[in-house]
């Protein structure tokens, strides 16, 4: 004998006497729990979780680095688009790629030097041989690998940042660890 699933009765408002919010919470359930957050964060300037910027497929030049810094938060772009032109200023020839979702910068024969990533509150800058910079980037657990994690309420020290784009791209960078899966730039 086979039994059935019993459900419970859901209450449902009938199409033709919905109120739009209604009709709106019923189609997007947390559209309507924005407008009336009762969190205890809400309103007070903290900032709503950022949208995760495209994964894009791999690709060698400019273009799939400006793809995906069109893609991020506007915020995070504004970050970005200033890191890019540093990095575009200061290195003559640079080689642009996206590699593992995430726009890769590197010299040619000398591999990678720096990249960057799109987090929920911050945009996180790694330069490949950081602990060779002077000074050290300030994040790091990895043996080489020094970081810099870019907050919206951040100011962008952009002379401290060109000084260490100049050193890292002068310095062999990171290799890609194979060109099966990456290679470093051609």
């Amino acid at each position: 004998m086979q039994t059935s699933k019993v459900h419970p009765v859901r209450a449902v408002v009938p199409a033709a006497t919905a109120s739009k919010s209604t009709k709106a919470s019923a189609k997007n359930p947390t559209a309507a729990k924005a407008k009336t957050s009762n969190s205890g964060s809400a309103g007070k300037g903290v900032p709503r979780k950022a949208r995760k910027p495209a994964s894009l497929p791999k690709s060698d030049g400019d273009a799939g680095v400006q793809a995906y810094i069109a893609s991020m938060e506007p915020w995070q772009a504004a970050i970005a688009k200033r890191v890019d032109a540093l990095v575009t200023k200061h290195v003559l020839g640079v080689c642009k790629a996206v590699r593992w979702h995430c726009p890769f910068y590197g010299v040619e024969g000398q591999g990678w030097f720096l990249a960057f990533a799109a987090f929920q509150r911050h945009v996180k800058f790694t330069f490949f041989k950081g602990a060779s910079l002077t000074p050290v980037p300030p994040i790091g657990r990895i043996k080489d690998v020094r970081s810099l994690d870019v907050r919206a309420s951040d100011t962008l020290d952009e002379k401290e940042l060109a000084t260490w784009i100049k050193q890292a791209a002068s310095i062999p960078g990171w290799d890609g660890g194979s060109t099966r899966y990456g290679g470093s730039p051609r």
